[in-house]
């Protein structure tokens, strides 16, 4: 007796794997259809930054660290000006006469702090005094909470300055945690437009910064 062995089809295993990679590429493909517009969105808000995102405080770039500054209390007292980090400043510099645009901004300072509510304690009232006249003590009273330390004019050049045409008086200046000068307010500001810039740096710091020194 004799067998005759017909030949057995071998199993298509290649056809097999090429249609499961097919497979995966098209739901790859699915995907990123899907969510194209997600990736388009990050990426306009984090590398374009549109139009919208600009703050209304200028940018200082790079930002200026706090220098060694020989700073005084109103009493005469020496101040270590590394004791002013880890806190956000925001800064009126004036000479002690304080004329009705200096007298303005504080206004707005202590108005800008007691807006932003729970994170007020996150951010500190200064104003550098830069000659060696007595303040007015009536004007210490409506200030009252606000660090008030005497600086040279020349030293704080060094550090801050104004926008073109302008005098350094003539500004808010914002300095972050770190003692770093980060932001210039335009003279004559808009309230409204300065605390949503403060706004949104307190709650972009939020996971690092703490309330108080």
């Amino acid at each position: 007796m004799s067998f005759t062995v017909h030949s057995v089809p071998t199993p298509r295993l290649d056809d097999d794997a090429r249609r499961t990679r097919t497979g995966r590429i098209k739901m790859l493909l699915v995907l990123l259809v899907c969510a194209a517009p997600v990736i388009a969105s990050y990426f306009t808000y984090y590398v374009i930054r549109p139009q919208g995102r600009i703050n209304y405080g200028e940018l200082i770039e790079p930002q200026r660290t706090l220098p060694a500054l020989a700073l005084r209390t109103l009493d005469g007292a020496p101040v270590d000006a590394q004791t002013l980090k880890h806190q956000w400043l925001l800064v009126v510099v004036a000479p002690a006469g304080c004329d009705a645009g200096c007298e303005r901004r504080l206004y707005l300072q202590r108005q800008l702090r007691e807006t932003l509510g729970r994170d007020r304690d996150r951010l500190d009232k200064l104003w550098f005094v830069t000659d060696q006249a007595a303040v007015r003590p009536e004007l210490l009273r409506g200030i009252e909470g606000a660090q008030v330390l005497r600086v040279g004019r020349d030293a704080l050049t060094g550090w801050l300055a104004p926008a073109p045409g302008h005098a350094l008086e003539d500004h808010l200046y914002l300095v972050d945690p770190m003692g770093n000068w980060m932001m210039r307010f335009p003279a004559e500001a808009d309230p409204a437009k300065i605390k949503r810039d403060l706004t949104k740096l307190l709650r972009a710091s939020q996971s690092w910064d703490q309330a108080g020194r």
